[in-house]
């Protein structure tokens, strides 16, 4: 580990001793804002004349960070990611967090492990910075710092969105698959879960309209039997979304035995996952 980072330190020490462009916020234009929802919340900073800092976390999902530049070609090498001592705190040591990669859009997407760092540096009275190793194409080095000024109340706001958020997103929940035992149509203790997961999604998600409901079979076993056992498979699903306080009108449901499997049932893991109902949720 100490090896990996030796070349990130002397790119960030080649930086401070030799001429760097760097954008930060003063202390009179440090601001922080929050975008708060039960499906996400949003802590943001500007930097000025540079771009934007978010840091996002979504509903079923952990933290991670944005640097969003107006430009977006200054990190198509990634960049070194440290928390420094902000001018005014002289003294404190600078902390390697670590390298970080661009992504096609030109932000670059600190994961979860590196963004709660960076929260925990801002809580500190700390900067984030980055610091790549070309500005525009010339030698000179880019240096971009997150400020602390304002963060902290900011940041209690965040954490109580946070604890509010919704344990599952949209993109966890649109598109569904419980299995059965051979034979069974009743729902196990965690189908109930899963499907308790998605009323309580669907009840907060008022663009959710409508709820398919599709009840699926192996192929062992007669034909018209696995039609009516898949049929039994998809009613329960419904009855069980009914009863629990979604619309009638809104689920349709929908077997079809034996006739679409995800994988050929040539093995006994593979008609575990046909012997399944979907459920596929569709915004307005």
């Amino acid at each position: 580990m100490f090896t990996r980072l030796i070349p990130i330190l002397l790119l960030w020490l080649i930086s401070t001793v030799v001429h760097a462009v760097s954008y930060r916020a003063t202390i009179e234009d440090s601001n922080w804002e929050l975008e708060s929802s039960i499906f996400v919340c949003r802590l943001s900073h500007e930097i000025p004349s540079f771009g934007r800092a978010v840091f996002e976390h979504e509903a079923g999902e952990n933290v991670h960070f944005l640097l969003d530049p107006t430009e977006k070609g200054h990190f198509a090498k990634g960049a070194m990611l440290v928390s420094e001592a902000p001018p005014w705190r002289p003294g404190l040591l600078t902390k390697a967090i670590g390298p970080v990669k661009a992504v096609k859009s030109g932000k670059l997407d600190v994961k979860t492990d590196y963004a709660k760092a960076m929260l925990a540096a801002l809580h500190k009275g700390l900067m984030p910075t980055f610091t790549t190793e070309t500005w525009y194409g010339t030698p000179e080095y880019l240096r971009v710092s997150v400020s602390a000024v304002n963060f902290r109340n900011a940041y209690n706001d965040y954490v109580g969105c946070v604890a509010q958020l919704l344990p599952v997103n949209y993109r966890q929940v649109a598109r569904t698959a419980v299995l059965f035992p051979p034979g069974e149509w009743r729902l196990s203790d965690s189908t109930r879960e899963r499907l308790d997961l998605i009323i309580l999604y669907i009840k907060n998600d008022n663009s959710v309209q409508s709820v398919y409901v599709d009840g699926h079979s192996d192929s062992a076993g007669r034909r018209l039997a696995n039609r009516d056992l898949s049929k039994k498979r998809a009613e329960v699903v419904t009855d069980y979304f009914v009863k629990n306080g979604l619309s009638d009108d809104m689920v349709t449901t929908r077997y079809h035995g034996e006739r679409y499997p995800v994988v050929p049932n040539t093995t006994k893991d593979n008609r575990a996952r046909n012997r399944r109902v979907t459920i596929r949720l569709e915004k307005e």
